[in-house]
């Protein structure tokens, strides 16, 4: 990776890759407006940023820039056959993205949106094939974070996979968002922690009933509530097997791993984690445990390293620090790390989708 040191608004340019990077720091409520002005005319120009939303930090381009998605996918090292999300600011730009939405969607999204929920429809003319893997079907949201929105009025839809090297744990923090981009992309907006931590859920509303692709930060029962219908959940979507075709980011490539082996114990029992540890144990394996805070104790004076993710009673917190945990791991010197499970309910389901798709080994 890319080594230098970048001061706010100053060039900077990546040893290894060669590309200078911008960087920026903004107030994530009340951007400089200056700033976005300067970062609206790049994007446009064809340069690829890298911005925050309220999920997770997004690497975005132009829909009206082909040449500037292709410029993603090689920064990011990602299969040209995993599709990209279209980042919208306003109702209006779904009449270019779009077509034949379905009256449940506009239903939807006037109680959701701006929000963590992305829709798979029936792509419009201007979303070009480079966005889209080929496929005839558009992934669409509406982020809720000011930044993203002002940026989106400027630029109009951004195409954006979220802003790590493919295969990573997706970035939270500005530590992340360096780490993995810069040197790799033209622009970097820095607005500090993103507020879920965890992306957006996809529902596919192009197949009746509508199906959930990726669990996120907008629970299903939510989703299912407002409809008044069921949303299909598949072991896809669990995160137990991989798709063979991606229709959405996140189905078909292993994702959100670290480095290090993980090990994810699906019984919810703190002692049959126990149990794991003691058998790396035996092994001389250094162990890592991912636990909740309630479950500490029952770790200590046992394994070398504990992550706590967070309190089991508070699922949103867990979603929260669990990229950072999973990044974590790579830098504490574990030979193997060993993860609780979480409860599949409202965003524990993406919780355990996450953890399973991380992990290189299922105990259930």
């Amino acid at each position: 990776m890319a080594r230098a040191i970048c001061i706010s608004g100053i060039e900077c340019c990546g040893v290894e890759t060669m590309v200078l990077t911008k960087l920026f720091r903004v107030d994530a409520l009340y951007p400089d407006p200056s700033i976005l002005d300067v970062v609206c005319r790049d994007v446009l120009s064809g340069k690829i940023i890298v911005f925050p939303t309220e999920t997770v930090y997004g690497l975005g381009a132009s829909i009206y820039r082909p040449e500037a998605i292709r410029r993603i996918f090689i920064a990011k090292n990602r299969p040209i056959d995993n599709p990209l999300i279209i980042h919208i600011s306003r109702r209006e730009h779904l009449y270019e993205t779009a077509v034949d939405i379905p009256d449940a969607v506009w239903r939807l999204i006037e109680l959701v949106w701006p929000g963590p929920l992305t829709l798979v429809l029936k792509g419009g003319s201007a979303v070009p094939p480079e966005a889209t893997a080929g496929l005839p079907t558009v992934a669409i949201r509406m982020p809720a974070h000011p930044v993203a929105e002002k940026l989106i009025d400027c630029t109009g839809p951004l195409a954006a996979p979220s802003a790590n090297i493919s295969g990573r744990p997706s970035p939270t923090t500005s530590h992340h968002i360096l780490t993995d981009m810069f040197g790799r992309t033209d622009i970097i907006i820095d607005a500090g922690d993103t507020i879920f931590g965890i992306e957006s859920t996809i529902v596919d509303f192009s197949i009746k009933p509508p199906r959930l692709l990726r669990p996120g930060a907008m629970p299903i029962e939510r989703i299912t509530e407002i409809l008044g219908i069921e949303v299909t959940v598949t072991d896809v979507s669990r995160g137990y097997v991989e798709a063979e075709e991606a229709l959405a980011p996140g189905m078909k490539y292993r994702h959100y791993a670290p480095s290090t082996p993980l090990i994810v114990v699906e019984t919810r029992k703190p002692e049959d984690v126990l149990k794991v540890a003691l058998s790396l144990r035996r092994e001389r394996k250094r162990i890592a445990v991912i636990t909740c805070r309630e479950n500490v104790e029952i770790y200590q004076g046992i394994v070398d390293k504990i992550i706590t993710v967070g309190s089991r009673e508070n699922l949103f917190e867990v979603a929260k620090n669990l990229f950072t945990t999973l990044r974590e791991l790579d830098r504490l010197g574990v030979d193997i790390a060993v993860a609780e499970s979480f409860p599949e309910k409202g965003i524990g389901l993406a919780i355990m989708n996450r953890l399973r798709k991380a992990s290189t080994k299922i105990i259930l």
